[in-house]
């Protein structure tokens, strides 16, 4: 009856007038619904968090100005999926009181899921358009420090020092940080390479990285085409576990590849393979890698003599004749160690 009423009640529009009459009131009602779930039905810790980032949410922060077409020189891919910023989250475990450093937050909805963890967040930006857009958006929020600065360049242990030494409590051994970040992947081993030796600065580090690099990067099978000096490198200072894979359509704008979420625990020194330098340890797995496919008597000749290199492989129990895609990061310590005696 109320129906007829309102019919009668005003003349009938053409229908693509009666279209946009409809559309504009589901849009009314949208609203009014999302503001419900919001404010209305939540607990009262959750009233207290930001707004969950989606894929509008993203939108209208690069929309916001005009000012955030994302740069291809600089890698940029946002996320447009909240729920993929929870699993970043959740496989560094970050809870309350915790420091977490974050390499290029972008529109903020990886932040916003830190924050709303109760972290105190670091965020290193090196575009200054990005920069601006989280200070606009964070920018009464105390849990969270701003860099506008290329993590390759920045003294990150400087920025982290006062904060973890605030967050640990008197006569107790100093807290350490995490990371937890989708970079860029241009940078991903750079910033792999930085990251992991800095035991004694993090304790997790959880990065978004391209698929295909993430598994090279946590699988250290010998004799196989992606085996590289790198998987060395990253089992040395860590114990890596790939996570999660992502599909690529969840970014903005959508890369060529799908990408992966990868977790590093980080060892302490303590807790490093027994070498004399690393610094000497990782100058032989590079140079022997620099030539994968030749003999290590060959590969490392200028930096022993061929005789030299035999004898220490045969005295650790491997054949004359290895190469560097044979030997595990067990064995490159026994070489190594054997050859700094000589």
């Amino acid at each position: 009856m109320l129906l007829s009423v309102r019919v009668a009640s005003r003349p009938s529009l053409p229908p693509a007038a009666e279209r946009r009459r409809a559309s504009s009131t589901r849009r009314v009602v949208l609203r009014s619904v999302h503001t419900t779930s919001v404010d209305g039905g939540a607990a009262s810790k959750e009233k207290k968090r930001r707004p969950t980032d989606d894929y509008h949410a993203t939108v209208r922060s690069l929309n916001s100005r005009g000012r955030h077409v994302p740069k291809k020189s600089l890698g940029q891919h946002y996320m447009l999926n909240s729920s993929i910023n929870e699993e970043l989250s959740s496989a560094a475990d970050v809870e309350e009181g915790d420091v977490v450093l974050e390499i290029g937050p972008g529109t903020g909805s990886l932040t916003n899921t830190l924050l709303n963890s109760g972290a105190t967040v670091v965020a290193v930006e090196k575009d200054p358009r990005m920069a601006a857009l989280i200070k606009d958006r964070f920018g009464c929020t105390e849990r969270l420090k701003l860099i506008q600065e290329d993590i390759t360049k920045c003294h990150i242990v400087s920025h982290l020092g006062p904060l973890l030494q605030n967050q640990t409590p008197e006569g107790h051994k100093q807290k350490l940080a995490k990371v937890v970040a989708n970079i860029p992947f241009n940078i991903s081993t750079e910033v792999v390479k930085l990251l992991l030796p800095m035991g004694n600065t993090f304790s997790i580090v959880v990065l978004l990285l391209q698929d295909e690099a993430a598994a090279r990067l946590v699988d250290a099978s010998v004799e196989t085409p992606e085996y590289r000096s790198i998987n060395i490198f990253v089992n040395f200072y860590s114990d890596p576990e790939y996570k999660l894979k992502v599909g690529r359509t969840n970014f903005f704008p959508q890369p060529k590849f799908d990408a992966a979420i990868v977790r590093f625990e980080l060892k302490q020194i303590s807790e490093y393979p027994p070498v004399a330098s690393p610094k000497s340890f990782f100058s032989l797995v590079n140079s022997a890698f620099n030539g994968k496919r030749k003999m290590l008597r060959k590969s490392l000749h200028h930096l022993c003599s061929p005789t030299e290199i035999e004898s220490a492989l045969d005295s650790i129990g491997l054949p004359t004749t290895s190469r560097p895609s044979e030997l595990t990061l067990d064995d490159f310590v026994r070489l190594h160690n054997n050859l700094v005696k000589l």
